[in-house]
């Protein structure tokens, strides 16, 4: 009985430091300037105020929120179709020598050093090409580095379905792609969401290339918003906070709606029956 308790009080103690930022961040969003610089703090704003939210509105929050959408959503759908192709090459067929462990690795390697120094090469490759301050810019930039982590986790995925699905799909007149599309994908559904997700919420969350390579709104995202309300001379912290409430609401509505897939997806190949 006590050690039931006590993983009760432990499990309540998580919940809180995982859960309380986010009921501060949304507090502060809602709070006027007198709250919250009060001291000592306090958790539920006196009055109430939206004029953060306006202050965003008026600084063209929907482009940023627009921005953010387009190049996250379509980096999540570039990297997940080729990445799952480049997977399903990996985990079904056997190229000679080790090659297919070498290409792996090969992949893998990409994301070994850090993002910043391909800072300067990037950027000059995009300005030669047309595409700095553009969404089609960060969509090229973002593909690339996720597609290592596509191609590894549904490789996983991959390696776990049993090839003699495919086989008897084969000998009923499918072809290789066809046995693909109608029995390993499918089976696959829960890595690609977990996947999926991972990716978009990489996207969406990335700063550092978005900070280099936009420069007006006309490309920025949101986390482009949220540290523009750091100036030189004060600090917005409504402003701030509503912006990371709305950046939040997306990701974790998407999450939900694909918890259950996502579970799944976490736990693939961990039970064999």
């Amino acid at each position: 009985m006590t050690g039931k308790i006590l993983r009760y009080v432990f499990l309540i103690l998580v919940m809180i430091v995982v859960v309380f930022p986010i009921i501060w961040l949304i507090s502060t969003s809602i709070k006027n300037d007198v709250d919250i610089f009060a001291m000592p703090p306090i958790l539920v704003p006196s009055h109430p105020t939206g004029k953060s939210y306006v202050g965003l509105v008026d600084n063209g929050l929907f482009a940023y929120l627009l921005n953010s959408s387009i190049v996250a959503v379509a980096t999540c759908l570039v990297s997940i179709v080729i990445g799952t192709l480049a997977a399903y090459s990996l985990a079904r067929f056997k190229l000679p020598g080790t090659w297919t462990s070498r290409i792996s690795f090969w992949v893998l390697s990409t994301r070994m050093f850090p993002p910043i120094v391909t800072i300067i090469p990037l950027f000059q490759m995009l300005r030669v090409m047309g595409l700095v301050n553009t969404r089609l810019g960060l969509v090229i930039t973002y593909t690339a580095f996720n597609l290592p982590f596509v191609v590894w986790m549904m490789r996983g995925f991959f390696a776990e379905i049993p090839r003699d699905i495919e086989e008897v799909a084969m000998v009923e007149g499918c072809t290789r792609m066809g046995a693909f599309l109608r029995t390993s994908l499918p089976l696959a559904v829960p890595g690609l969401a977990a996947t999926a997700i991972f990716t978009l919420i990489l996207s969406w969350n990335e700063f550092l290339f978005a900070l280099i390579v936009t420069q007006t709104t006309q490309s920025a995202t949101l986390p482009i918003l949220v540290a523009s309300r750091v100036g030189q001379y004060q600090i917005l912290w409504g402003q701030m906070s509503a912006a990371g409430v709305i950046a939040m609401a997306p990701v974790l509505a998407f999450a939900f709606a694909v918890q259950r897939y996502l579970v799944r997806g976490m736990s693939f190949g961990a039970v064999k029956g």
